[in-house]
């Protein structure tokens, strides 16, 4: 058996309330491969944070092997202090390590390492910190959601990247596929204590159900010793029960066992509110193009959505993913061509990039509107802490403020507002992201008993495959292909799935973009483009803050209704400001390689 390089015994750790580690166990050992997996809030990101040294247990031991070199990727990293993506990637390599690694993880991730820190996306900050824990080529490699806001493309070069190399891995992840390809190993994380599995990540849920199946018949059997015993005392003897003070002390010991019983999680209880049926034919789009300037995002494009139909929308991105639903819903007018909305179509979109949540609110607050201690669900006035129930809140945190909750926590508050609105059109956006697998599941039987319709953007290939009846690929110069099934029936009739764009291609494109003049001529900058590369670093800033305001803007659930012709206003300047954003930056790119060649 190969050496242990990180050992964690008997952790326990507890945060304010109930314990969260209890006895917790973890050992990894040279080429592991391990998933870690359990419900949102059991300890996993916690427990990884003490594997790395970040956080320290209140008691327990950690063991590290000494020469072992290990990097861990948090789920919100952190990029400040450094001016560039480069500069970041290069302070984690320690000496003797391979420079030029750096380099060529960011050219991979398409990044260029000059990107600012401060004015990155979350998936740009996700590639950039991926890239840092991987140049250095460590003994351990411990990764918290590593798939978050990364394309198809990108997962897809990840899995093979962390294949190919020797680190041994600890992976939390929601996205089955991810682990399904990765993992050699199972450890389950489930109320406080951990439970190892030599088998990876697909034989897990068999396992795991198997071990729930038999708790809950020690639980029963459990019950009836008490039942048994309780009759005993009520009806034995007086005598007897006199003399059998020790059957008496039993029956104590029995209550308390029972009583200290963890029992598994309860899982969410989702269903989502159905509004009116809407019509047979909910979107009909007829020639549909959509442009910004030169950029064609979406051309020539048709389809017809039908009640109960289940769209999923694949690409990498920036391929037009979000301007195709925009179009389809109706937020964005086409440049061209038709579109017809159906009778009675009620749509609700749930936005998993959080942009909905007030994080100065409190959890009843975003639920109930602040207004009232109830809300509407299907027709049935609830409370709110027993809506809360159902989505595994407890009545301590009804006064929580938003900003304080896990990503997990925001996922499933974000899925229960969405939920409670009456609906037969539902508009989903990367829905699977931080929630946990059994969640995902249950998520995917509401879909799937949902009468309304679907809109689905999503880059996890097992939810899609589970969810979709069918996909629209983009398949490049906007151009979208309908595929019956779902992602994986997509691959199999087009013969491969969503690609990435070759960096090499994008500099070419970018070289063909550039003035016809002779190199001679043309290798220095003119002042205008001096004056381009002083001032657009402002001017990007300025567009992410208006795209953040329009979007929040957007997001009001009530501004559709109230004012259809300022929101149609709206959609059409969020869509021109990230259009002129995508313009600044490429503009600000191509200056940039180009006062590095003539520098060099």
């Amino acid at each position: 058996m190969a050496a242990p390089l990180i050992q964690l015994q008997d952790i326990h750790l507890t945060f304010g309330g109930a314990p969260l580690l209890q006895g917790t166990e973890l050992m990894v050992s040279e080429g592991d491969r391990l998933c870690l997996v359990g419900r949102n809030g059991s300890g996993k990101s916690t427990l990884l944070k003490i594997a790395a040294g970040f956080v320290e247990a209140d008691r327990g031991t950690r063991a590290v092997a000494p020469s072992a070199t290990i990097r861990y990727l948090p789920q919100e990293p952190d990029l400040s202090g450094y001016e560039t993506t480069l500069a970041f990637v290069e302070a984690g390599l320690a000496p003797g390590d391979d420079p030029y690694r750096a380099r060529y993880l960011l050219d991979c991730l398409s990044l260029t390492g000059a990107e600012p820190t401060n004015q990155l996306s979350g998936g740009e900050a996700r590639r950039a910190a991926m890239a840092r824990v991987l140049a250095p080529s460590p003994d351990i490699l411990l990764l918290d959601e590593p798939t978050n806001h990364l394309d198809l493309p990108a997962i897809e070069w990840l899995e093979s990247e962390l294949n190919s190399l020797r680190s041994a891995m600890v992976l939390i992840s929601h996205d089955r596929r991810f682990l399904d390809r990765l993992s050699r190993a199972t450890v389950w994380l489930d109320r406080g204590t951990t439970r190892r599995l030599e088998q990876g990540f697909s034989a897990f849920e068999l396992w795991r159900d198997t071990i729930l199946e038999q708790e809950e018949l020690e639980r029963h059997k459990l019950d009836r010793r008490i039942a048994m015993e309780e009759d005993w005392v009520r009806y034995g003897v007086t005598a007897r029960r006199k003399r059998n003070q020790g059957r008496m002390a039993r029956l104590g010991d029995l209550r308390t066992q029972r009583r200290e019983q963890r029992r598994a999680t309860a899982n969410v209880r989702l269903a989502a509110s159905e509004g009116e049926t809407s019509g047979t034919c909910v979107i009909e789009a007829r020639k549909i193009s959509k442009a910004f300037d030169a950029l064609q995002v979406v051309t020539d494009f048709s389809i017809r959505i039908m009640r109960g139909d289940r769209v999923g929308i694949v690409g990498q991105n920036g391929a037009g993913k979000t301007t195709l639903i925009n179009l389809l819903t109706g937020r964005m007018a086409p440049g061209s061509g038709e579109i017809k909305i159906g009778a009675n179509v009620a749509m609700h979109m749930l936005d998993q990039r959080r942009e909905v949540l007030a994080f100065d609110t409190t959890v009843k607050d975003f639920l109930t509107g602040g207004n009232s201690d109830t809300l509407s669900v299907n027709g049935v006035v609830r409370h709110y802490a027993s809506y809360m129930k159902d989505f595994l809140f407890t009545p301590d945190q009804a006064r929580t403020p938003v900003r304080v909750l896990s990503g997990g926590e925001r996922g499933r508050l974000v899925l229960a507002k969405a939920l409670a609105t009456p609906s037969n059109l539902l508009v989903l956006d990367e829905p699977t992201n931080d929630l946990d697998l059994e969640t995902l599941d249950l998520l995917q039987e509401m879909l799937a008993e949902y009468p309304g319709t679907v809109l689905l953007v999503s880059h996890d290939r097992d939810f899609l495959d589970r969810v979709a009846t069918s996909v629209l690929m983009a398949e490049g110069n906007g151009r979208f292909a309908e595929y019956a099934g779902g992602y994986s029936d997509m691959v199999a009739q087009r013969g491969q799935g969503v690609t990435a764009k070759p960096r090499e291609t994008l500099r070419k494109s970018a070289a063909a973009a550039k003035p016809s003049a002779a190199p001679a001529e043309r290798r220095k900058l003119t002042f205008k483009d001096k004056h381009a590369l002083e001032t657009l670093p402002a001017r990007i800033e300025t567009l992410h803050d208006e795209i953040k305001l329009l979007r929040n803007q957007l997001a009001d659930e009530n501004f559709f209704a109230r004012d259809q012709k300022a929101f149609a206003g709206g959609a059409a300047k969020l869509a021109e400001r990230e259009a002129s954003l995508s313009t600044a930056e490429e503009r600000w790119l191509e200056l940039e390689l180009l006062r590095e060649a003539i520098e060099s």
